[in-house]
């Protein structure tokens, strides 16, 4: 039975750059500089458990994941464009030994080299290749904030190298990831942008390559059935790309998941494969990225939820709380019973305050398993959920296997009734 449910319904979200800090999630100092956050213990948690959710999910649709250097020889960029297109927004090039090099701003033109390093047939396309790695931005100090805007940035970033044929639909198997994903977050989209050109010169040239990818794109969203618009300026340098939008605690909109076209690099790179002809083939690169920057995906979280995260990301999953000091030793069992089941529990014990005071400084730890004397007889917690739900003693054991299985699927909720 459950007793006293209570419906929260948050119509304001919170400022992470306060909340993130009040949490102990992340802090800066001036010493190592702006745009440049450092990550406390929970912060890394929450990141870490991020990580493992999109490495998880890459690896069932088949992606492989691969590690490449932050660091890349100026001349590199000259090559996939960026130097001339996006320089400005680079940090300066290093001397190294009569070699310039640069902190890369990308990390699609290391990933076009290491496809580039094997001969490839067209039965191995798609090639699905998945980084969640470092990249640098010189944003200004003036634009700078908490975890939206940062220099030091860490992206889950991957390349599709595929035929032309297989393009679409690797492109909606990305939507359908993004998809996936702000579901398990608790995450809703503002909108879905379809990026285009616009006036200037901050653009690759080649006119007919962007009528096609943008036309490819437009197949897609219609495809997929969702609700877009169109924006002229909004494109990468070297192509059109779907932006999903998010709303920050202000409106402020930022783009968090992208899917992008790209024929430029893969023709700059001379990437080719070997067609069922047995003549070389152009692949194209489908850039995607399914929650974009590990810092502004945080960021989002923190302001989405107030701290209060789904249960299978928050630092701490069960808290512990025995009535009186006669039950330490069955809480220091059930943590230890946690920990063994891959879930992040501790112990607030009496010398923490009265039980009253225990449960208010737990509200955002989604499970708060409370032991008195006959609990602890039993072997048995009364559990109080996140929510101000108490359910009736139920045994540890059982709290044990829920709990696990709500985290494993990486569940919304915080409590399945059989």
């Amino acid at each position: 039975m459950v007793t006293r449910p209570v419906v929260r319904e948050e119509t304001t979200m919170h400022d992470h750059r306060k909340l993130g800090r009040e949490l102990e999630l992340f802090d800066t100092d001036p010493l190592i500089g702006a745009g440049l956050p450092y990550w406390l213990p929970d912060g890394a948690v929450v990141r870490h458990a991020l990580e493992e959710y999109i490495r998880d999910a890459e690896r069932r649709a088949g992606y492989r994941h691969v590690y490449s250097p932050v660091l890349g020889k100026r001349e590199l960029y000259e090559i996939s464009g960026h130097w001339s297109h996006y320089s400005d927004d680079m940090f300066p090039p290093m001397d190294l030994g009569g070699e310039q090099v640069v902190l890369r701003p990308s990390l699609c033109p290391h990933h076009a080299l290491i496809y580039r390093s094997r001969s490839h047939s067209y039965r191995e396309l798609p090639l699905r290749m998945a980084e969640l790695g470092g990249m640098y931005r010189s944003e200004l100090s003036g634009v700078l904030g908490g975890l939206t805007r940062v220099r030091a940035i860490q992206l889950n970033d991957a390349h599709i190298f595929c035929t032309l044929d297989q393009a679409a639909g690797e492109a909606r198997a990305a939507l359908e990831l993004i998809r996936r994903a702000y579901g398990a977050l608790g995450i809703r989209s503002a909108r879905y942008r379809l990026s285009l050109p616009g006036p200037g010169g901050k653009y690759v040239a080649g006119p007919e390559m962007w009528r096609r990818a943008a036309a490819l794109l437009t197949e897609v969203l219609d495809a997929s059935g969702v609700e877009y618009e169109a924006a002229e300026g909004e494109a990468a340098f070297y192509g059109p790309k779907i932006d999903v939008q998010i709303a920050d605690s202000a409106g402020r909109e930022a783009t968090l998941s992208t899917v992008q076209v790209d024929f430029h690099q893969p023709e700059r790179f001379g990437l080719h494969y070997i067609g069922p002809d047995g003549a070389k083939h152009r692949p194209v690169m489908v850039h995607r990225s399914i929650i974009g920057s590990v810092e502004r995906a945080v960021a989002h979280l923190i302001e989405l939820h107030g701290g209060a995260f789904p249960a299978w990301l928050a630092p701490t999953q069960v808290v512990v709380l025995p009535v009186s000091d006669d039950e330490l030793p069955q809480a220091a069992a059930l943590v230890g019973r946690c920990a063994a089941q891959g879930l992040r529990a501790e112990i607030a014990g009496p010398e923490h305050g009265t039980l009253g005071a225990r449960v208010r400084a737990a509200r955002l730890v989604p499970y708060q398993a409370v032991i008195g004397a006959k609990e602890a007889a039993g072997d048995q917690v009364a559990l109080r959920l996140r929510d101000g739900r108490r359910l009736d003693a139920v045994p540890a054991a059982e709290l044990l296997t829920r709990v696990r299985a709500l985290v494993d699927a990486h569940s919304t909720d915080l409590w399945d009734t059989p």
